[in-house]
């Protein structure tokens, strides 16, 4: 067996496991070929299994895992604890997502949901200044901003009840780099120098992140991490316990008090990941999984797909200023829907039936002008327009084994490392997740999001999520793709794209992923668009009353597929982790 690297303009990190032929890729049954002549990009072929994640070293750990064996919950929960050293501005124990299972044997999907909670002392106004405005500082930067954190309790819950391996062999490739080190990539470097001035207002952060002088790590020099390490450790040993009630809770209710924050041991000690029944809804012969309440992702994914599946698409050409018209209207309608009608369902009443309904999506497309662009203000009369578009540190991987079981999770600290603090003593980085709670109505988080009340800050609630972790399958009840992407309130719209080009295109995995991409959110309103689109399309759109505004590159696409032949794809986005290649074994 070798290993074998590829130079991969991509910059992506996608472990393959096992390949004989991987340039010899055949064309697949069942209404989804992949290999076409004017198809650039190609995904990575398999016999065995795949991990798709953002970071190369990352997904090699989930690969060992599989190739000892391991499920593809084992190789999943074994790379979330790999990111949390590999990529620290986006894996983490500090943070939370959603975790989406497809058991093969049992033809079953389950939901992890281990969202983030707001703390027992939270309320309402706590993010509003003496003026009644939103202290941006406050709900991004403070302890404060932190929700308590999920992912040690979701990965472990997953493990426990799904994997077939103990936690100490799934969590020690973890533990080995934290404690021996890390080379430090260009991307991660830079990375780094991009976020310094908000890490260094930590103490912590700036001693583990930075030289004595201050300044960022250089490309091939070594991090290690050594609090971090025995974190993992610890919690290898006894169990998510560590987390919550252990020694571990202790040093991080120490450190978020002695800095004025809220949360508690009892926050620590009360909080529970759930397993949950996914969203199902149907798009053209094929159904789709996604995640429920508290993520918006599902509802609005399906809301979109219903939409869309009024339309031919065999007349309309991929990506014509007719195609991204249709597909950007029917993002505006959804948002509106998502941005003023779900939140944590232990709070409130989620009309998920009807905003997932095929006569209520008949209704919008009736309602939309097909040739000219609907005013947000038409689709939602009020609403502040602030615009801003930071990007979040959320990462995605998705997973297949060689028995066709399928993980595809998503999990965040939101802005790149978070509020950018670590936990003394710990190496852990804490959330800034409380800014995705409305902290006023009307007024816009940080990714743009005009939110309504049902999202407002409580006790113990989750916010409001747009993670879209998705599993497709076919007529046969067979899982044949996982995808899901980082990105803020754009990750809704990147699963979106990967389906709609699959399904109604025949386009490729990796083809469909280095696409220039497009996302509108009701508010602000434009069109949102990366660079490569053609100038004549982007006339056109402006023609028909589009207002747009060309962004850098978002998002990170990580997909996994199978055949009908029992073979596996994968595609590791082309705006991944820069330094990486794409490792075949």
């Amino acid at each position: 067996m070798h290993r074998k690297y590829i130079k991969n303009t991509t910059k992506a990190s996608l472990i393959l496991i096992f390949s004989l032929l991987p340039y010899q890729i055949k064309s697949l049954a069942n209404n989804f070929p992949i290999e076409e002549s004017y198809q650039i990009f190609q995904p990575e072929y398999s016999e065995k299994g795949m991990v798709a994640s953002q970071e190369k070293i990352a997904s090699e750990v989930g690969a060992q895992i599989l190739k000892q064996g391991g499920n593809a919950v084992d190789a999943a929960v074994a790379v979330g604890y790999a990111l949390a050293v590999t990529l620290p501005k986006a894996g983490n124990i500090g943070g939370g997502g959603f975790m989406l299972i497809w058991l093969n044997k049992e033809k079953k999907a389950v939901v992890i949901n281990y969202r983030e909670k707001a703390p027992l002392a939270a309320h309402k106004n706590m993010f509003l200044d003496k003026d009644a405005k939103v202290d941006v500082e406050e709900i991004t930067a403070s302890y404060n901003g932190a929700g308590v954190p999920g992912t040690v309790y979701g990965l472990n819950s997953a493990l426990t009840k799904y994997g077939s391996m103990p936690l100490k062999k799934v969590m020690a490739p973890a533990i080995h780099l934290a404690r021996n080190g890390i080379l430090v990539t260009h991307a991660l470097s830079t990375s780094l120098t991009e976020n310094k001035k908000h890490l260094q207002k930590s103490e912590e952060s700036t001693k583990i992140f930075f030289n004595k002088e201050k300044e960022a790590f250089k490309p091939g020099e070594i991090l290690i991490q050594k609090d971090l390490a025995n974190t993992l450790e610890e919690i290898a040993l006894y169990g998510s316990d560590a987390f919550y009630k252990g020694k571990i809770a202790k040093k991080i209710i120490d450190d978020v008090q002695s800095h004025k924050g809220i949360m508690t041991l009892k926050d620590l000690e009360q909080y529970k990941a759930i397993e949950m029944t996914p969203i199902e809804g149907t798009y053209n012969g094929f159904k789709v999984l996604s995640v429920p309440p508290p993520s918006s992702g599902g509802v609005t994914l399906i809301e979109i797909l219903n939409i869309l599946e009024n339309v031919d698409f065999k007349k309309i050409p991929f990506r014509s200023a007719e195609y991204f018209h249709i597909l950007s209207e029917a993002m505006n309608y959804a948002y509106y829907d998502r941005n003023n009608s779900l939140g944590d369902p232990d709070f409130v009443k989620n009309p998920i039936e009807r905003l997932t309904s095929k006569k209520y999506a008949k209704q919008i497309f009736q309602s939309m002008d097909l040739k000219k662009h609907t005013p947000s203000e038409i689709v939602q009369k009020e609403g502040i327009r602030r615009e801003s578009n930071q990007e979040g540190n959320t990462t995605h991987y998705s997973i297949v084994d060689k028995h066709g079981n399928m993980v595809s999770n998503t999990y965040t600290l939101n802005y790149y490392y978070g509020n950018g603090k670590t936990v003394k003593g710990t190496g852990i980085l804490l959330n800034n997740e409380m800014d995705d709670f409305t902290a006023k109505v009307g007024a816009a988080n940080s990714f743009g999001l005009i939110q309504g009340p049902k999202n407002s800050i409580e006790p113990q609630k989750r916010p409001l999520s747009s993670m879209t972790p998705t599993i497709l399958l076919n007529d046969k009840k067979e899982a044949i793709l996982a995808t899901g992407a980082p990105g803020g309130s754009r990750i809704i719209t990147q699963s979106l794209l990967m389906i709609t080009g699959f399904i109604d295109y025949n386009k490729n995995i990796s083809t469909l992923a280095s696409y220039p991409r497009f996302h509108r959110q009701l508010w602000p309103d434009k069109f949102f668009y990366e660079d490569g689109i053609a100038f004549e399309t982007l006339e056109s759109l402006k023609k028909m009353g589009h207002e747009i505004e060309k962004v850098r590159p978002y998002g990170s696409l990580q997909t996994v597929q199978k055949d009908p032949d029992n073979h596996f794809l994968g595609s590791s986005d082309p705006r991944s982790e820069g330094d990486a290649a794409v490792g075949v074994w």
